[in-house]
């Protein structure tokens, strides 16, 4: 009987999931595929601040700008599944780049990462350089219908694209995509009237509005935002009353992880977005948090998966 025991204690011990050694063990790098200065970026330090807090151990956010993300993400799926290597994206790096690039990815978002859990959810905003004086989307798009050849837009990144399509295709009006890399380069093309146009996230925008070069005309979440209640959205446009866009920024770890890190790191983000001066931050860009468990990140991430990959085909988006 005493043998039998021991095995079952012994066959528990094996068969729990448990760290092979304190987690973590040394520095972590989270990886991400934006420029600085943008809302992706400014989340991964947020993190990063608070996890270095919660641990005592340094954790280090690396900028691998490139292709759309595909450079940072392809680099964490190569990585060692120790919980070490991490990865902070946007709903575009995993649910649309895919689709544009095409052959050119070579990692699946839904094989090759666990979904550690999702962060926050905000909204873009819709700006324009008042070179074109439209003061309300309705003006913006009557501009555009009387000047078909006169507006570029910024693409920063898959979902602001993506965004900035879906609103020209529901307007009938003709829009001349120019990239940038991150919102932050796009902010400033359109505050020097390279562009006309942007659809971005707030962070690079809001300290702009009011100073004469830029007009933020409205958000494309189907409500205000409690950031800027005064700017409408897009939706109280009467030819865009369904519109309603957002995106979300995500933890993930390559495909391997040890169930117990993503189980900490998880409960490490619950305890994040609850705080008060996290919240305010999450706030100021635009963003509200959100608390999905691991198993709610990957459906959430299988689901925009479906639906961006239809509409960016729809749309005839490629990275060309």
């Amino acid at each position: 009987m005493r043998s039998v025991l021991l095995a079952a204690t012994l066959l528990a011990v094996v068969s729990t999931p448990s760290f092979a050694q304190p987690y973590p063990a040394k520095p972590v790098r989270i990886i991400v595929g934006y420029a600085p200065g943008g809302g992706n970026d400014v989340i991964a330090r947020l993190i990063a601040k608070k996890f270095q807090e919660e641990t005592g151990q340094p954790f280090v956010v690396e900028n691998k700008v490139g292709a759309d993300t595909i450079v940072a993400t392809s680099y964490v799926a190569k990585s060692e599944a120790d919980g070490h290597t991490l990865l902070v994206t946007g709903m575009g790096g995993f649910t649309i780049t895919p689709t544009i690039y095409g052959d050119r990815v070579t990692y699946d978002p839904l094989k090759d990462f666990i979904a550690v859990g999702t962060v926050a959810r905000f909204a873009y905003v819709l700006a324009v350089n008042t070179s074109i004086k439209a003061k309300t989307t309705a003006d913006l798009i009557a501009y555009a219908k009387a000047n078909p050849d006169k507006i570029n837009y910024g693409d920063a990144a898959p979902p602001t694209r993506l965004a900035t399509e879906i609103f020209a295709k529901q307007s009938g009006i003709v829009v001349h995509r120019v990239p940038y890399k991150g919102s932050a380069a796009s902010a400033q093309a359109l505050l020097a009237n390279d562009v006309q146009m942007v659809i971005s996230d707030a962070t690079a925008l809001i300290a702009h509005q009011g100073g004469g070069a830029i007009d933020i005309l409205a958000v494309t979440s189907r409500d205000r935002l409690k950031m800027m209640p005064n700017i409408p959205a897009l939706a109280e446009t009467p030819s865009l009353a369904n519109f309603d866009f957002d995106a979300w920024v995500g933890l993930f770890a390559p495909a391997g992880t040890n169930p117990a890190i993503v189980t900490r790191l998880n409960e490490m983000i619950k305890k994040i977005v609850g705080q008060s001066d996290a919240r305010d931050l999450l706030t100021k860009i635009g963003a509200e948090a959100l608390t999905d468990t691991p198993e709610q990140a990957f459906e959430r991430v299988k689901r925009d998966t479906t639906q961006n990959s239809l509409a960016a085909k729809a749309l005839n988006l490629s990275a060309n």
